[in-house]
């Protein structure tokens, strides 16, 4: 029977490192890396690269990319993109390659791409992640990329969302941070947005405009793509 474990937060990988290469690891920036990767990819785009800082993903502009560069929630100036899903197009994005780099959710991708298999997850793609996860069935590491370090609910929610799939599925945990992941998500699930309001990234989206995102970010299950790392880059599939 395959175990689930919550990290909620970059700064304890190094606790859950130990056999990684032996599980998956699901990846989860809902405001906004990893949902803005699953509506590329919903919208056509053909791969996508995480790098790890701003200069080298400028340097895939001579490559025929469009870069996408995020820093404290602002685009980062002289990039085609930055981090809103609503910006990923079907006319900017069809058919083309991207490399983003973004504050946190690129930052956790690196770090756990030792791992069997990677996942990038978000709401728009739950249960289809659910279903992969499944069939791979190793032992699954929910990643939380937080914000800078730091704990977040967004990304809390969307494990304990994601942890009570699998464990109707007949999945196990003895893992505090998945039990309290999961009873957060339990006891707000049908008011995710007036819960999040308090949420200091959503706060943080009031100060720089950016509230139209969250409604993009929380909507559940659109979409049967899942979102898994392939040597270097991202690549989508139809589950």
């Amino acid at each position: 029977m395959p175990k689930i474990e919550t990290l909620l937060s970059p700064a304890l990988f190094h606790l859950h490192s130990e056999g990684i290469e032996d599980k998956q690891v699901v990846i989860i920036d809902i405001l906004r890396a990893t949902t803005t990767v699953v509506v590329a990819f919903e919208n056509g785009v053909d791969h996508v690269v995480a790098s790890a800082s701003v200069k080298e993903t400028q340097t895939f502009r001579d490559k025929g990319y469009l870069v996408a560069a995020e820093r404290n929630g602002i685009t980062v100036e002289g990039f085609d993109l930055g981090n809103s899903p609503q910006d990923y197009t079907p006319e900017l994005v069809n058919g083309r390659n991207i490399a983003l780099t973004t504050t946190n959710g690129t930052r956790a991708l690196n770090m756990a791409e030792e791992a069997e298999t990677v996942w990038v997850a978000s709401f728009r793609n739950l249960t289809a992640t659910a279903d992969a996860l499944t069939q791979n069935g190793r032992d699954v590491l929910l990643f939380c990329a937080g914000w800078k370090d730091r704990f977040n609910m967004e990304d809390t929610l969307f494990a304990g969302a994601l942890a009570e799939q699998l464990m109707s599925r007949g999945w196990s945990t003895e893992d505090d941070a998945t039990l309290a992941a999961m009873d957060l998500y339990t006891r707000n699930q049908s008011q995710l947005p007036d819960f999040l309001e308090q949420a200091s990234h959503v706060q943080r989206f009031k100060t720089l405009h950016l509230e139209s995102d969250l409604e993009v970010c929380l909507k559940t299950d659109s979409s049967r793509i899942v979102v898994k790392l392939d040597g270097d880059k991202l690549v989508g599939q139809t589950m």
